[in-house]
């Protein structure tokens, strides 16, 4: 019970370091979606901009950070692990940007981003991959409140020059010439990214001194090594950006030129509610797997893997079946015009999709600690095909519709294949009936509550009531073990 203990404190640390900068983050949207500020298209343009963030940061990453967790817990000398990722990451990036920066015209031209906005988007890209190991550090030798501090701090000056920029800024620049020389008229985009790149310079200076205490040596047989193990990483990451942010870009490919940005700002905003899902699956992600690796060795680590997943099971189905009942009391307090709106029908889809992805990473450990990654690779491909397939089905018939529609196909496939491939290599003995019973039923209640019942809170209030009294019934004796503690 003490492993638990450590991860479920972790879990909670990791949680507010996810939770609350994400949490403060709502108030972009709110602000993002102010007519006063960000028209619907506008916001478009911003979540197009942002949905590259994700696929070229997995590139710069290529699978480092994973391989890192792997080899630091695995190789005897842990500090020629730290000091060759590091090394590598460091390598990598300047000279992947470097080129990039030569060709950043025929670049902007291809992926239809604004030359102006792709050369903060370089920078913020370079200042995130050099901190990728040192926080992946933090996370390895258990000190989750520097960890949490660093993430927190990030976010609060990302989201206080946000403000400034957005709202205070033209009225100082009115009375104060230092002001009007920074202040630009119909500049707030570019305001949005360079609120990015003072927060992640900033996080990078409180870093650097773990680059003064490794060693720079590159350990040539080890990287080897690691970037094997990374490879496979990589291509599921990509593949896993295509399923996460694709559906972005694809709208503004597949659909006119003159809705195409007002499509992709209506989905993004109400794609936002389906954060509280993805919340709870990341902090939960980031305090379990460093366990997972650390107690591989342990005796019959099976029974504690099959029990966690019970644990994410019970509440996710409680956070999906809460969020979709109350998903209209929400959405005025995160976006603020009712512009927006009319895309409220993909929040209960992303809200599955979101859950699936959760649990699909706690299934996720049989091909982690056998070495097997190419199966998450071949797994996330798989998925990125379905993404890619019903996106250019649907998107062109249904619009936003059809990408929200994907992302759930392509993400539940992806934990099926998970469990089908991990009974056969690494059997955990998952209690099926349990978990399946929370999973379907929740699902099954949030689709009436949404699309029968919707605003009817007599219903939806009484169908919660009845899954909460399904969980006590199932986890009576661990709830009252709990309790006593």
């Amino acid at each position: 019970m003490g492993g638990f203990k450590t991860l479920f404190k972790q879990t909670f640390i990791y949680g507010l370091a996810t939770v609350l900068p994400r949490m403060l983050s709502f108030i972009l949207v709110p602000l993002y979606t102010s007519p006063e500020v960000l028209t619907v298209a506008e916001y478009g343009v911003v979540s197009f901009v942002f949905a590259y963030f994700v696929l070229f940061n997995v590139v710069l990453a290529y699978g480092m950070e994973t391989a890192f967790f792997r080899f630091f817990n695995k190789e005897e000398n842990q500090a020629s692990v730290i000091s060759t990722s590091s090394l590598s990451l460091i390598i990598s990036s300047l000279a992947l940007l470097g080129v990039a920066f030569l060709f950043r015209n025929q670049i902007s031209e291809l992926i239809n981003v604004e030359l102006n906005y792709l050369n903060f988007v370089f920078i913020i890209l370079l200042l995130d991959a050099l901190v990728i190991i040192p926080f992946a550090w933090l996370r390895a030798v258990s000190k989750p409140m520097k960890y949490a501090v660093l993430k927190i701090l990030n976010v609060a000056i990302n989201l206080s020059l946000n403000v400034f920029f957005l709202l205070y800024l033209k009225d100082f620049a009115a009375n104060n010439s230092f002001f009007e020389g920074i202040y630009k008229l119909d500049f707030n985009i570019s305001y949005i990214l360079i609120s990015n790149v003072i927060a992640s310079g900033f996080t990078l200076l409180l870093l650097l001194p773990f680059y003064t205490k490794i060693k720079f040596q590159l350990d040539v047989v080890l990287w080897r090594k690691m970037m094997k193990y990374a490879m496979p990483v990589l291509i599921a990451g990509i593949a896993f950006s295509i399923n996460e942010t694709f559906d972005r870009i694809l709208l503004k490919e597949l659909l006119p030129a003159n809705i195409a940005d007002n499509q992709i700002g209506m989905y993004s905003a109400c794609y936002k509610l389906a954060l509280f899902m993805t919340l709870f699956a990341t902090a939960f992600r980031l305090g379990i797997e460093p366990y997972f690796f650390s107690h591989s060795k342990t005796k019959n680590p099976q029974k504690n893997y099959a029990l966690i997943l019970e644990f994410f099971i019970a509440f996710g189905s409680i956070i999906l079946l809460t969020v979709v009942v109350f998903a209209d009391i929400l959405k005025p307090f995160i976006i603020r015009s009712e512009a927006y709106y009319e895309a409220m029908w993909i929040v209960p889809f992303i809200l599955m999709a979101n859950f699936c992805l959760g649990i699909y990473h706690n299934l996720s450990v049989w091909y982690k600690i056998t070495d097997r990654t190419k199966f998450g690779a071949y797994i996330s491909i798989f998925g990125a095909l379905i993404t890619l397939v019903v996106n250019f089905a649907l998107i062109p018939v249904i619009g936003y519709k059809g990408s929200a529609i994907a992302t759930l196909l392509a993400y539940a496939t992806m934990m099926l294949l998970s469990y089908y491939f991990g009974r056969k290599y690494y059997p955990i003995p998952y209690n099926l009936k349990k978990i399946g019973t929370y999973f379907v039923l929740s699902i099954i209640l949030s689709a009436l509550s949404f699309y029968k019942f919707r605003e009817n809170y007599i219903v939806g209030i009484s169908m919660l009531i009845v899954f909460l009294g399904v969980v006590y019934m199932f986890e009576k004796k661990q709830i009252k073990q709990i309790l006593k503690k």
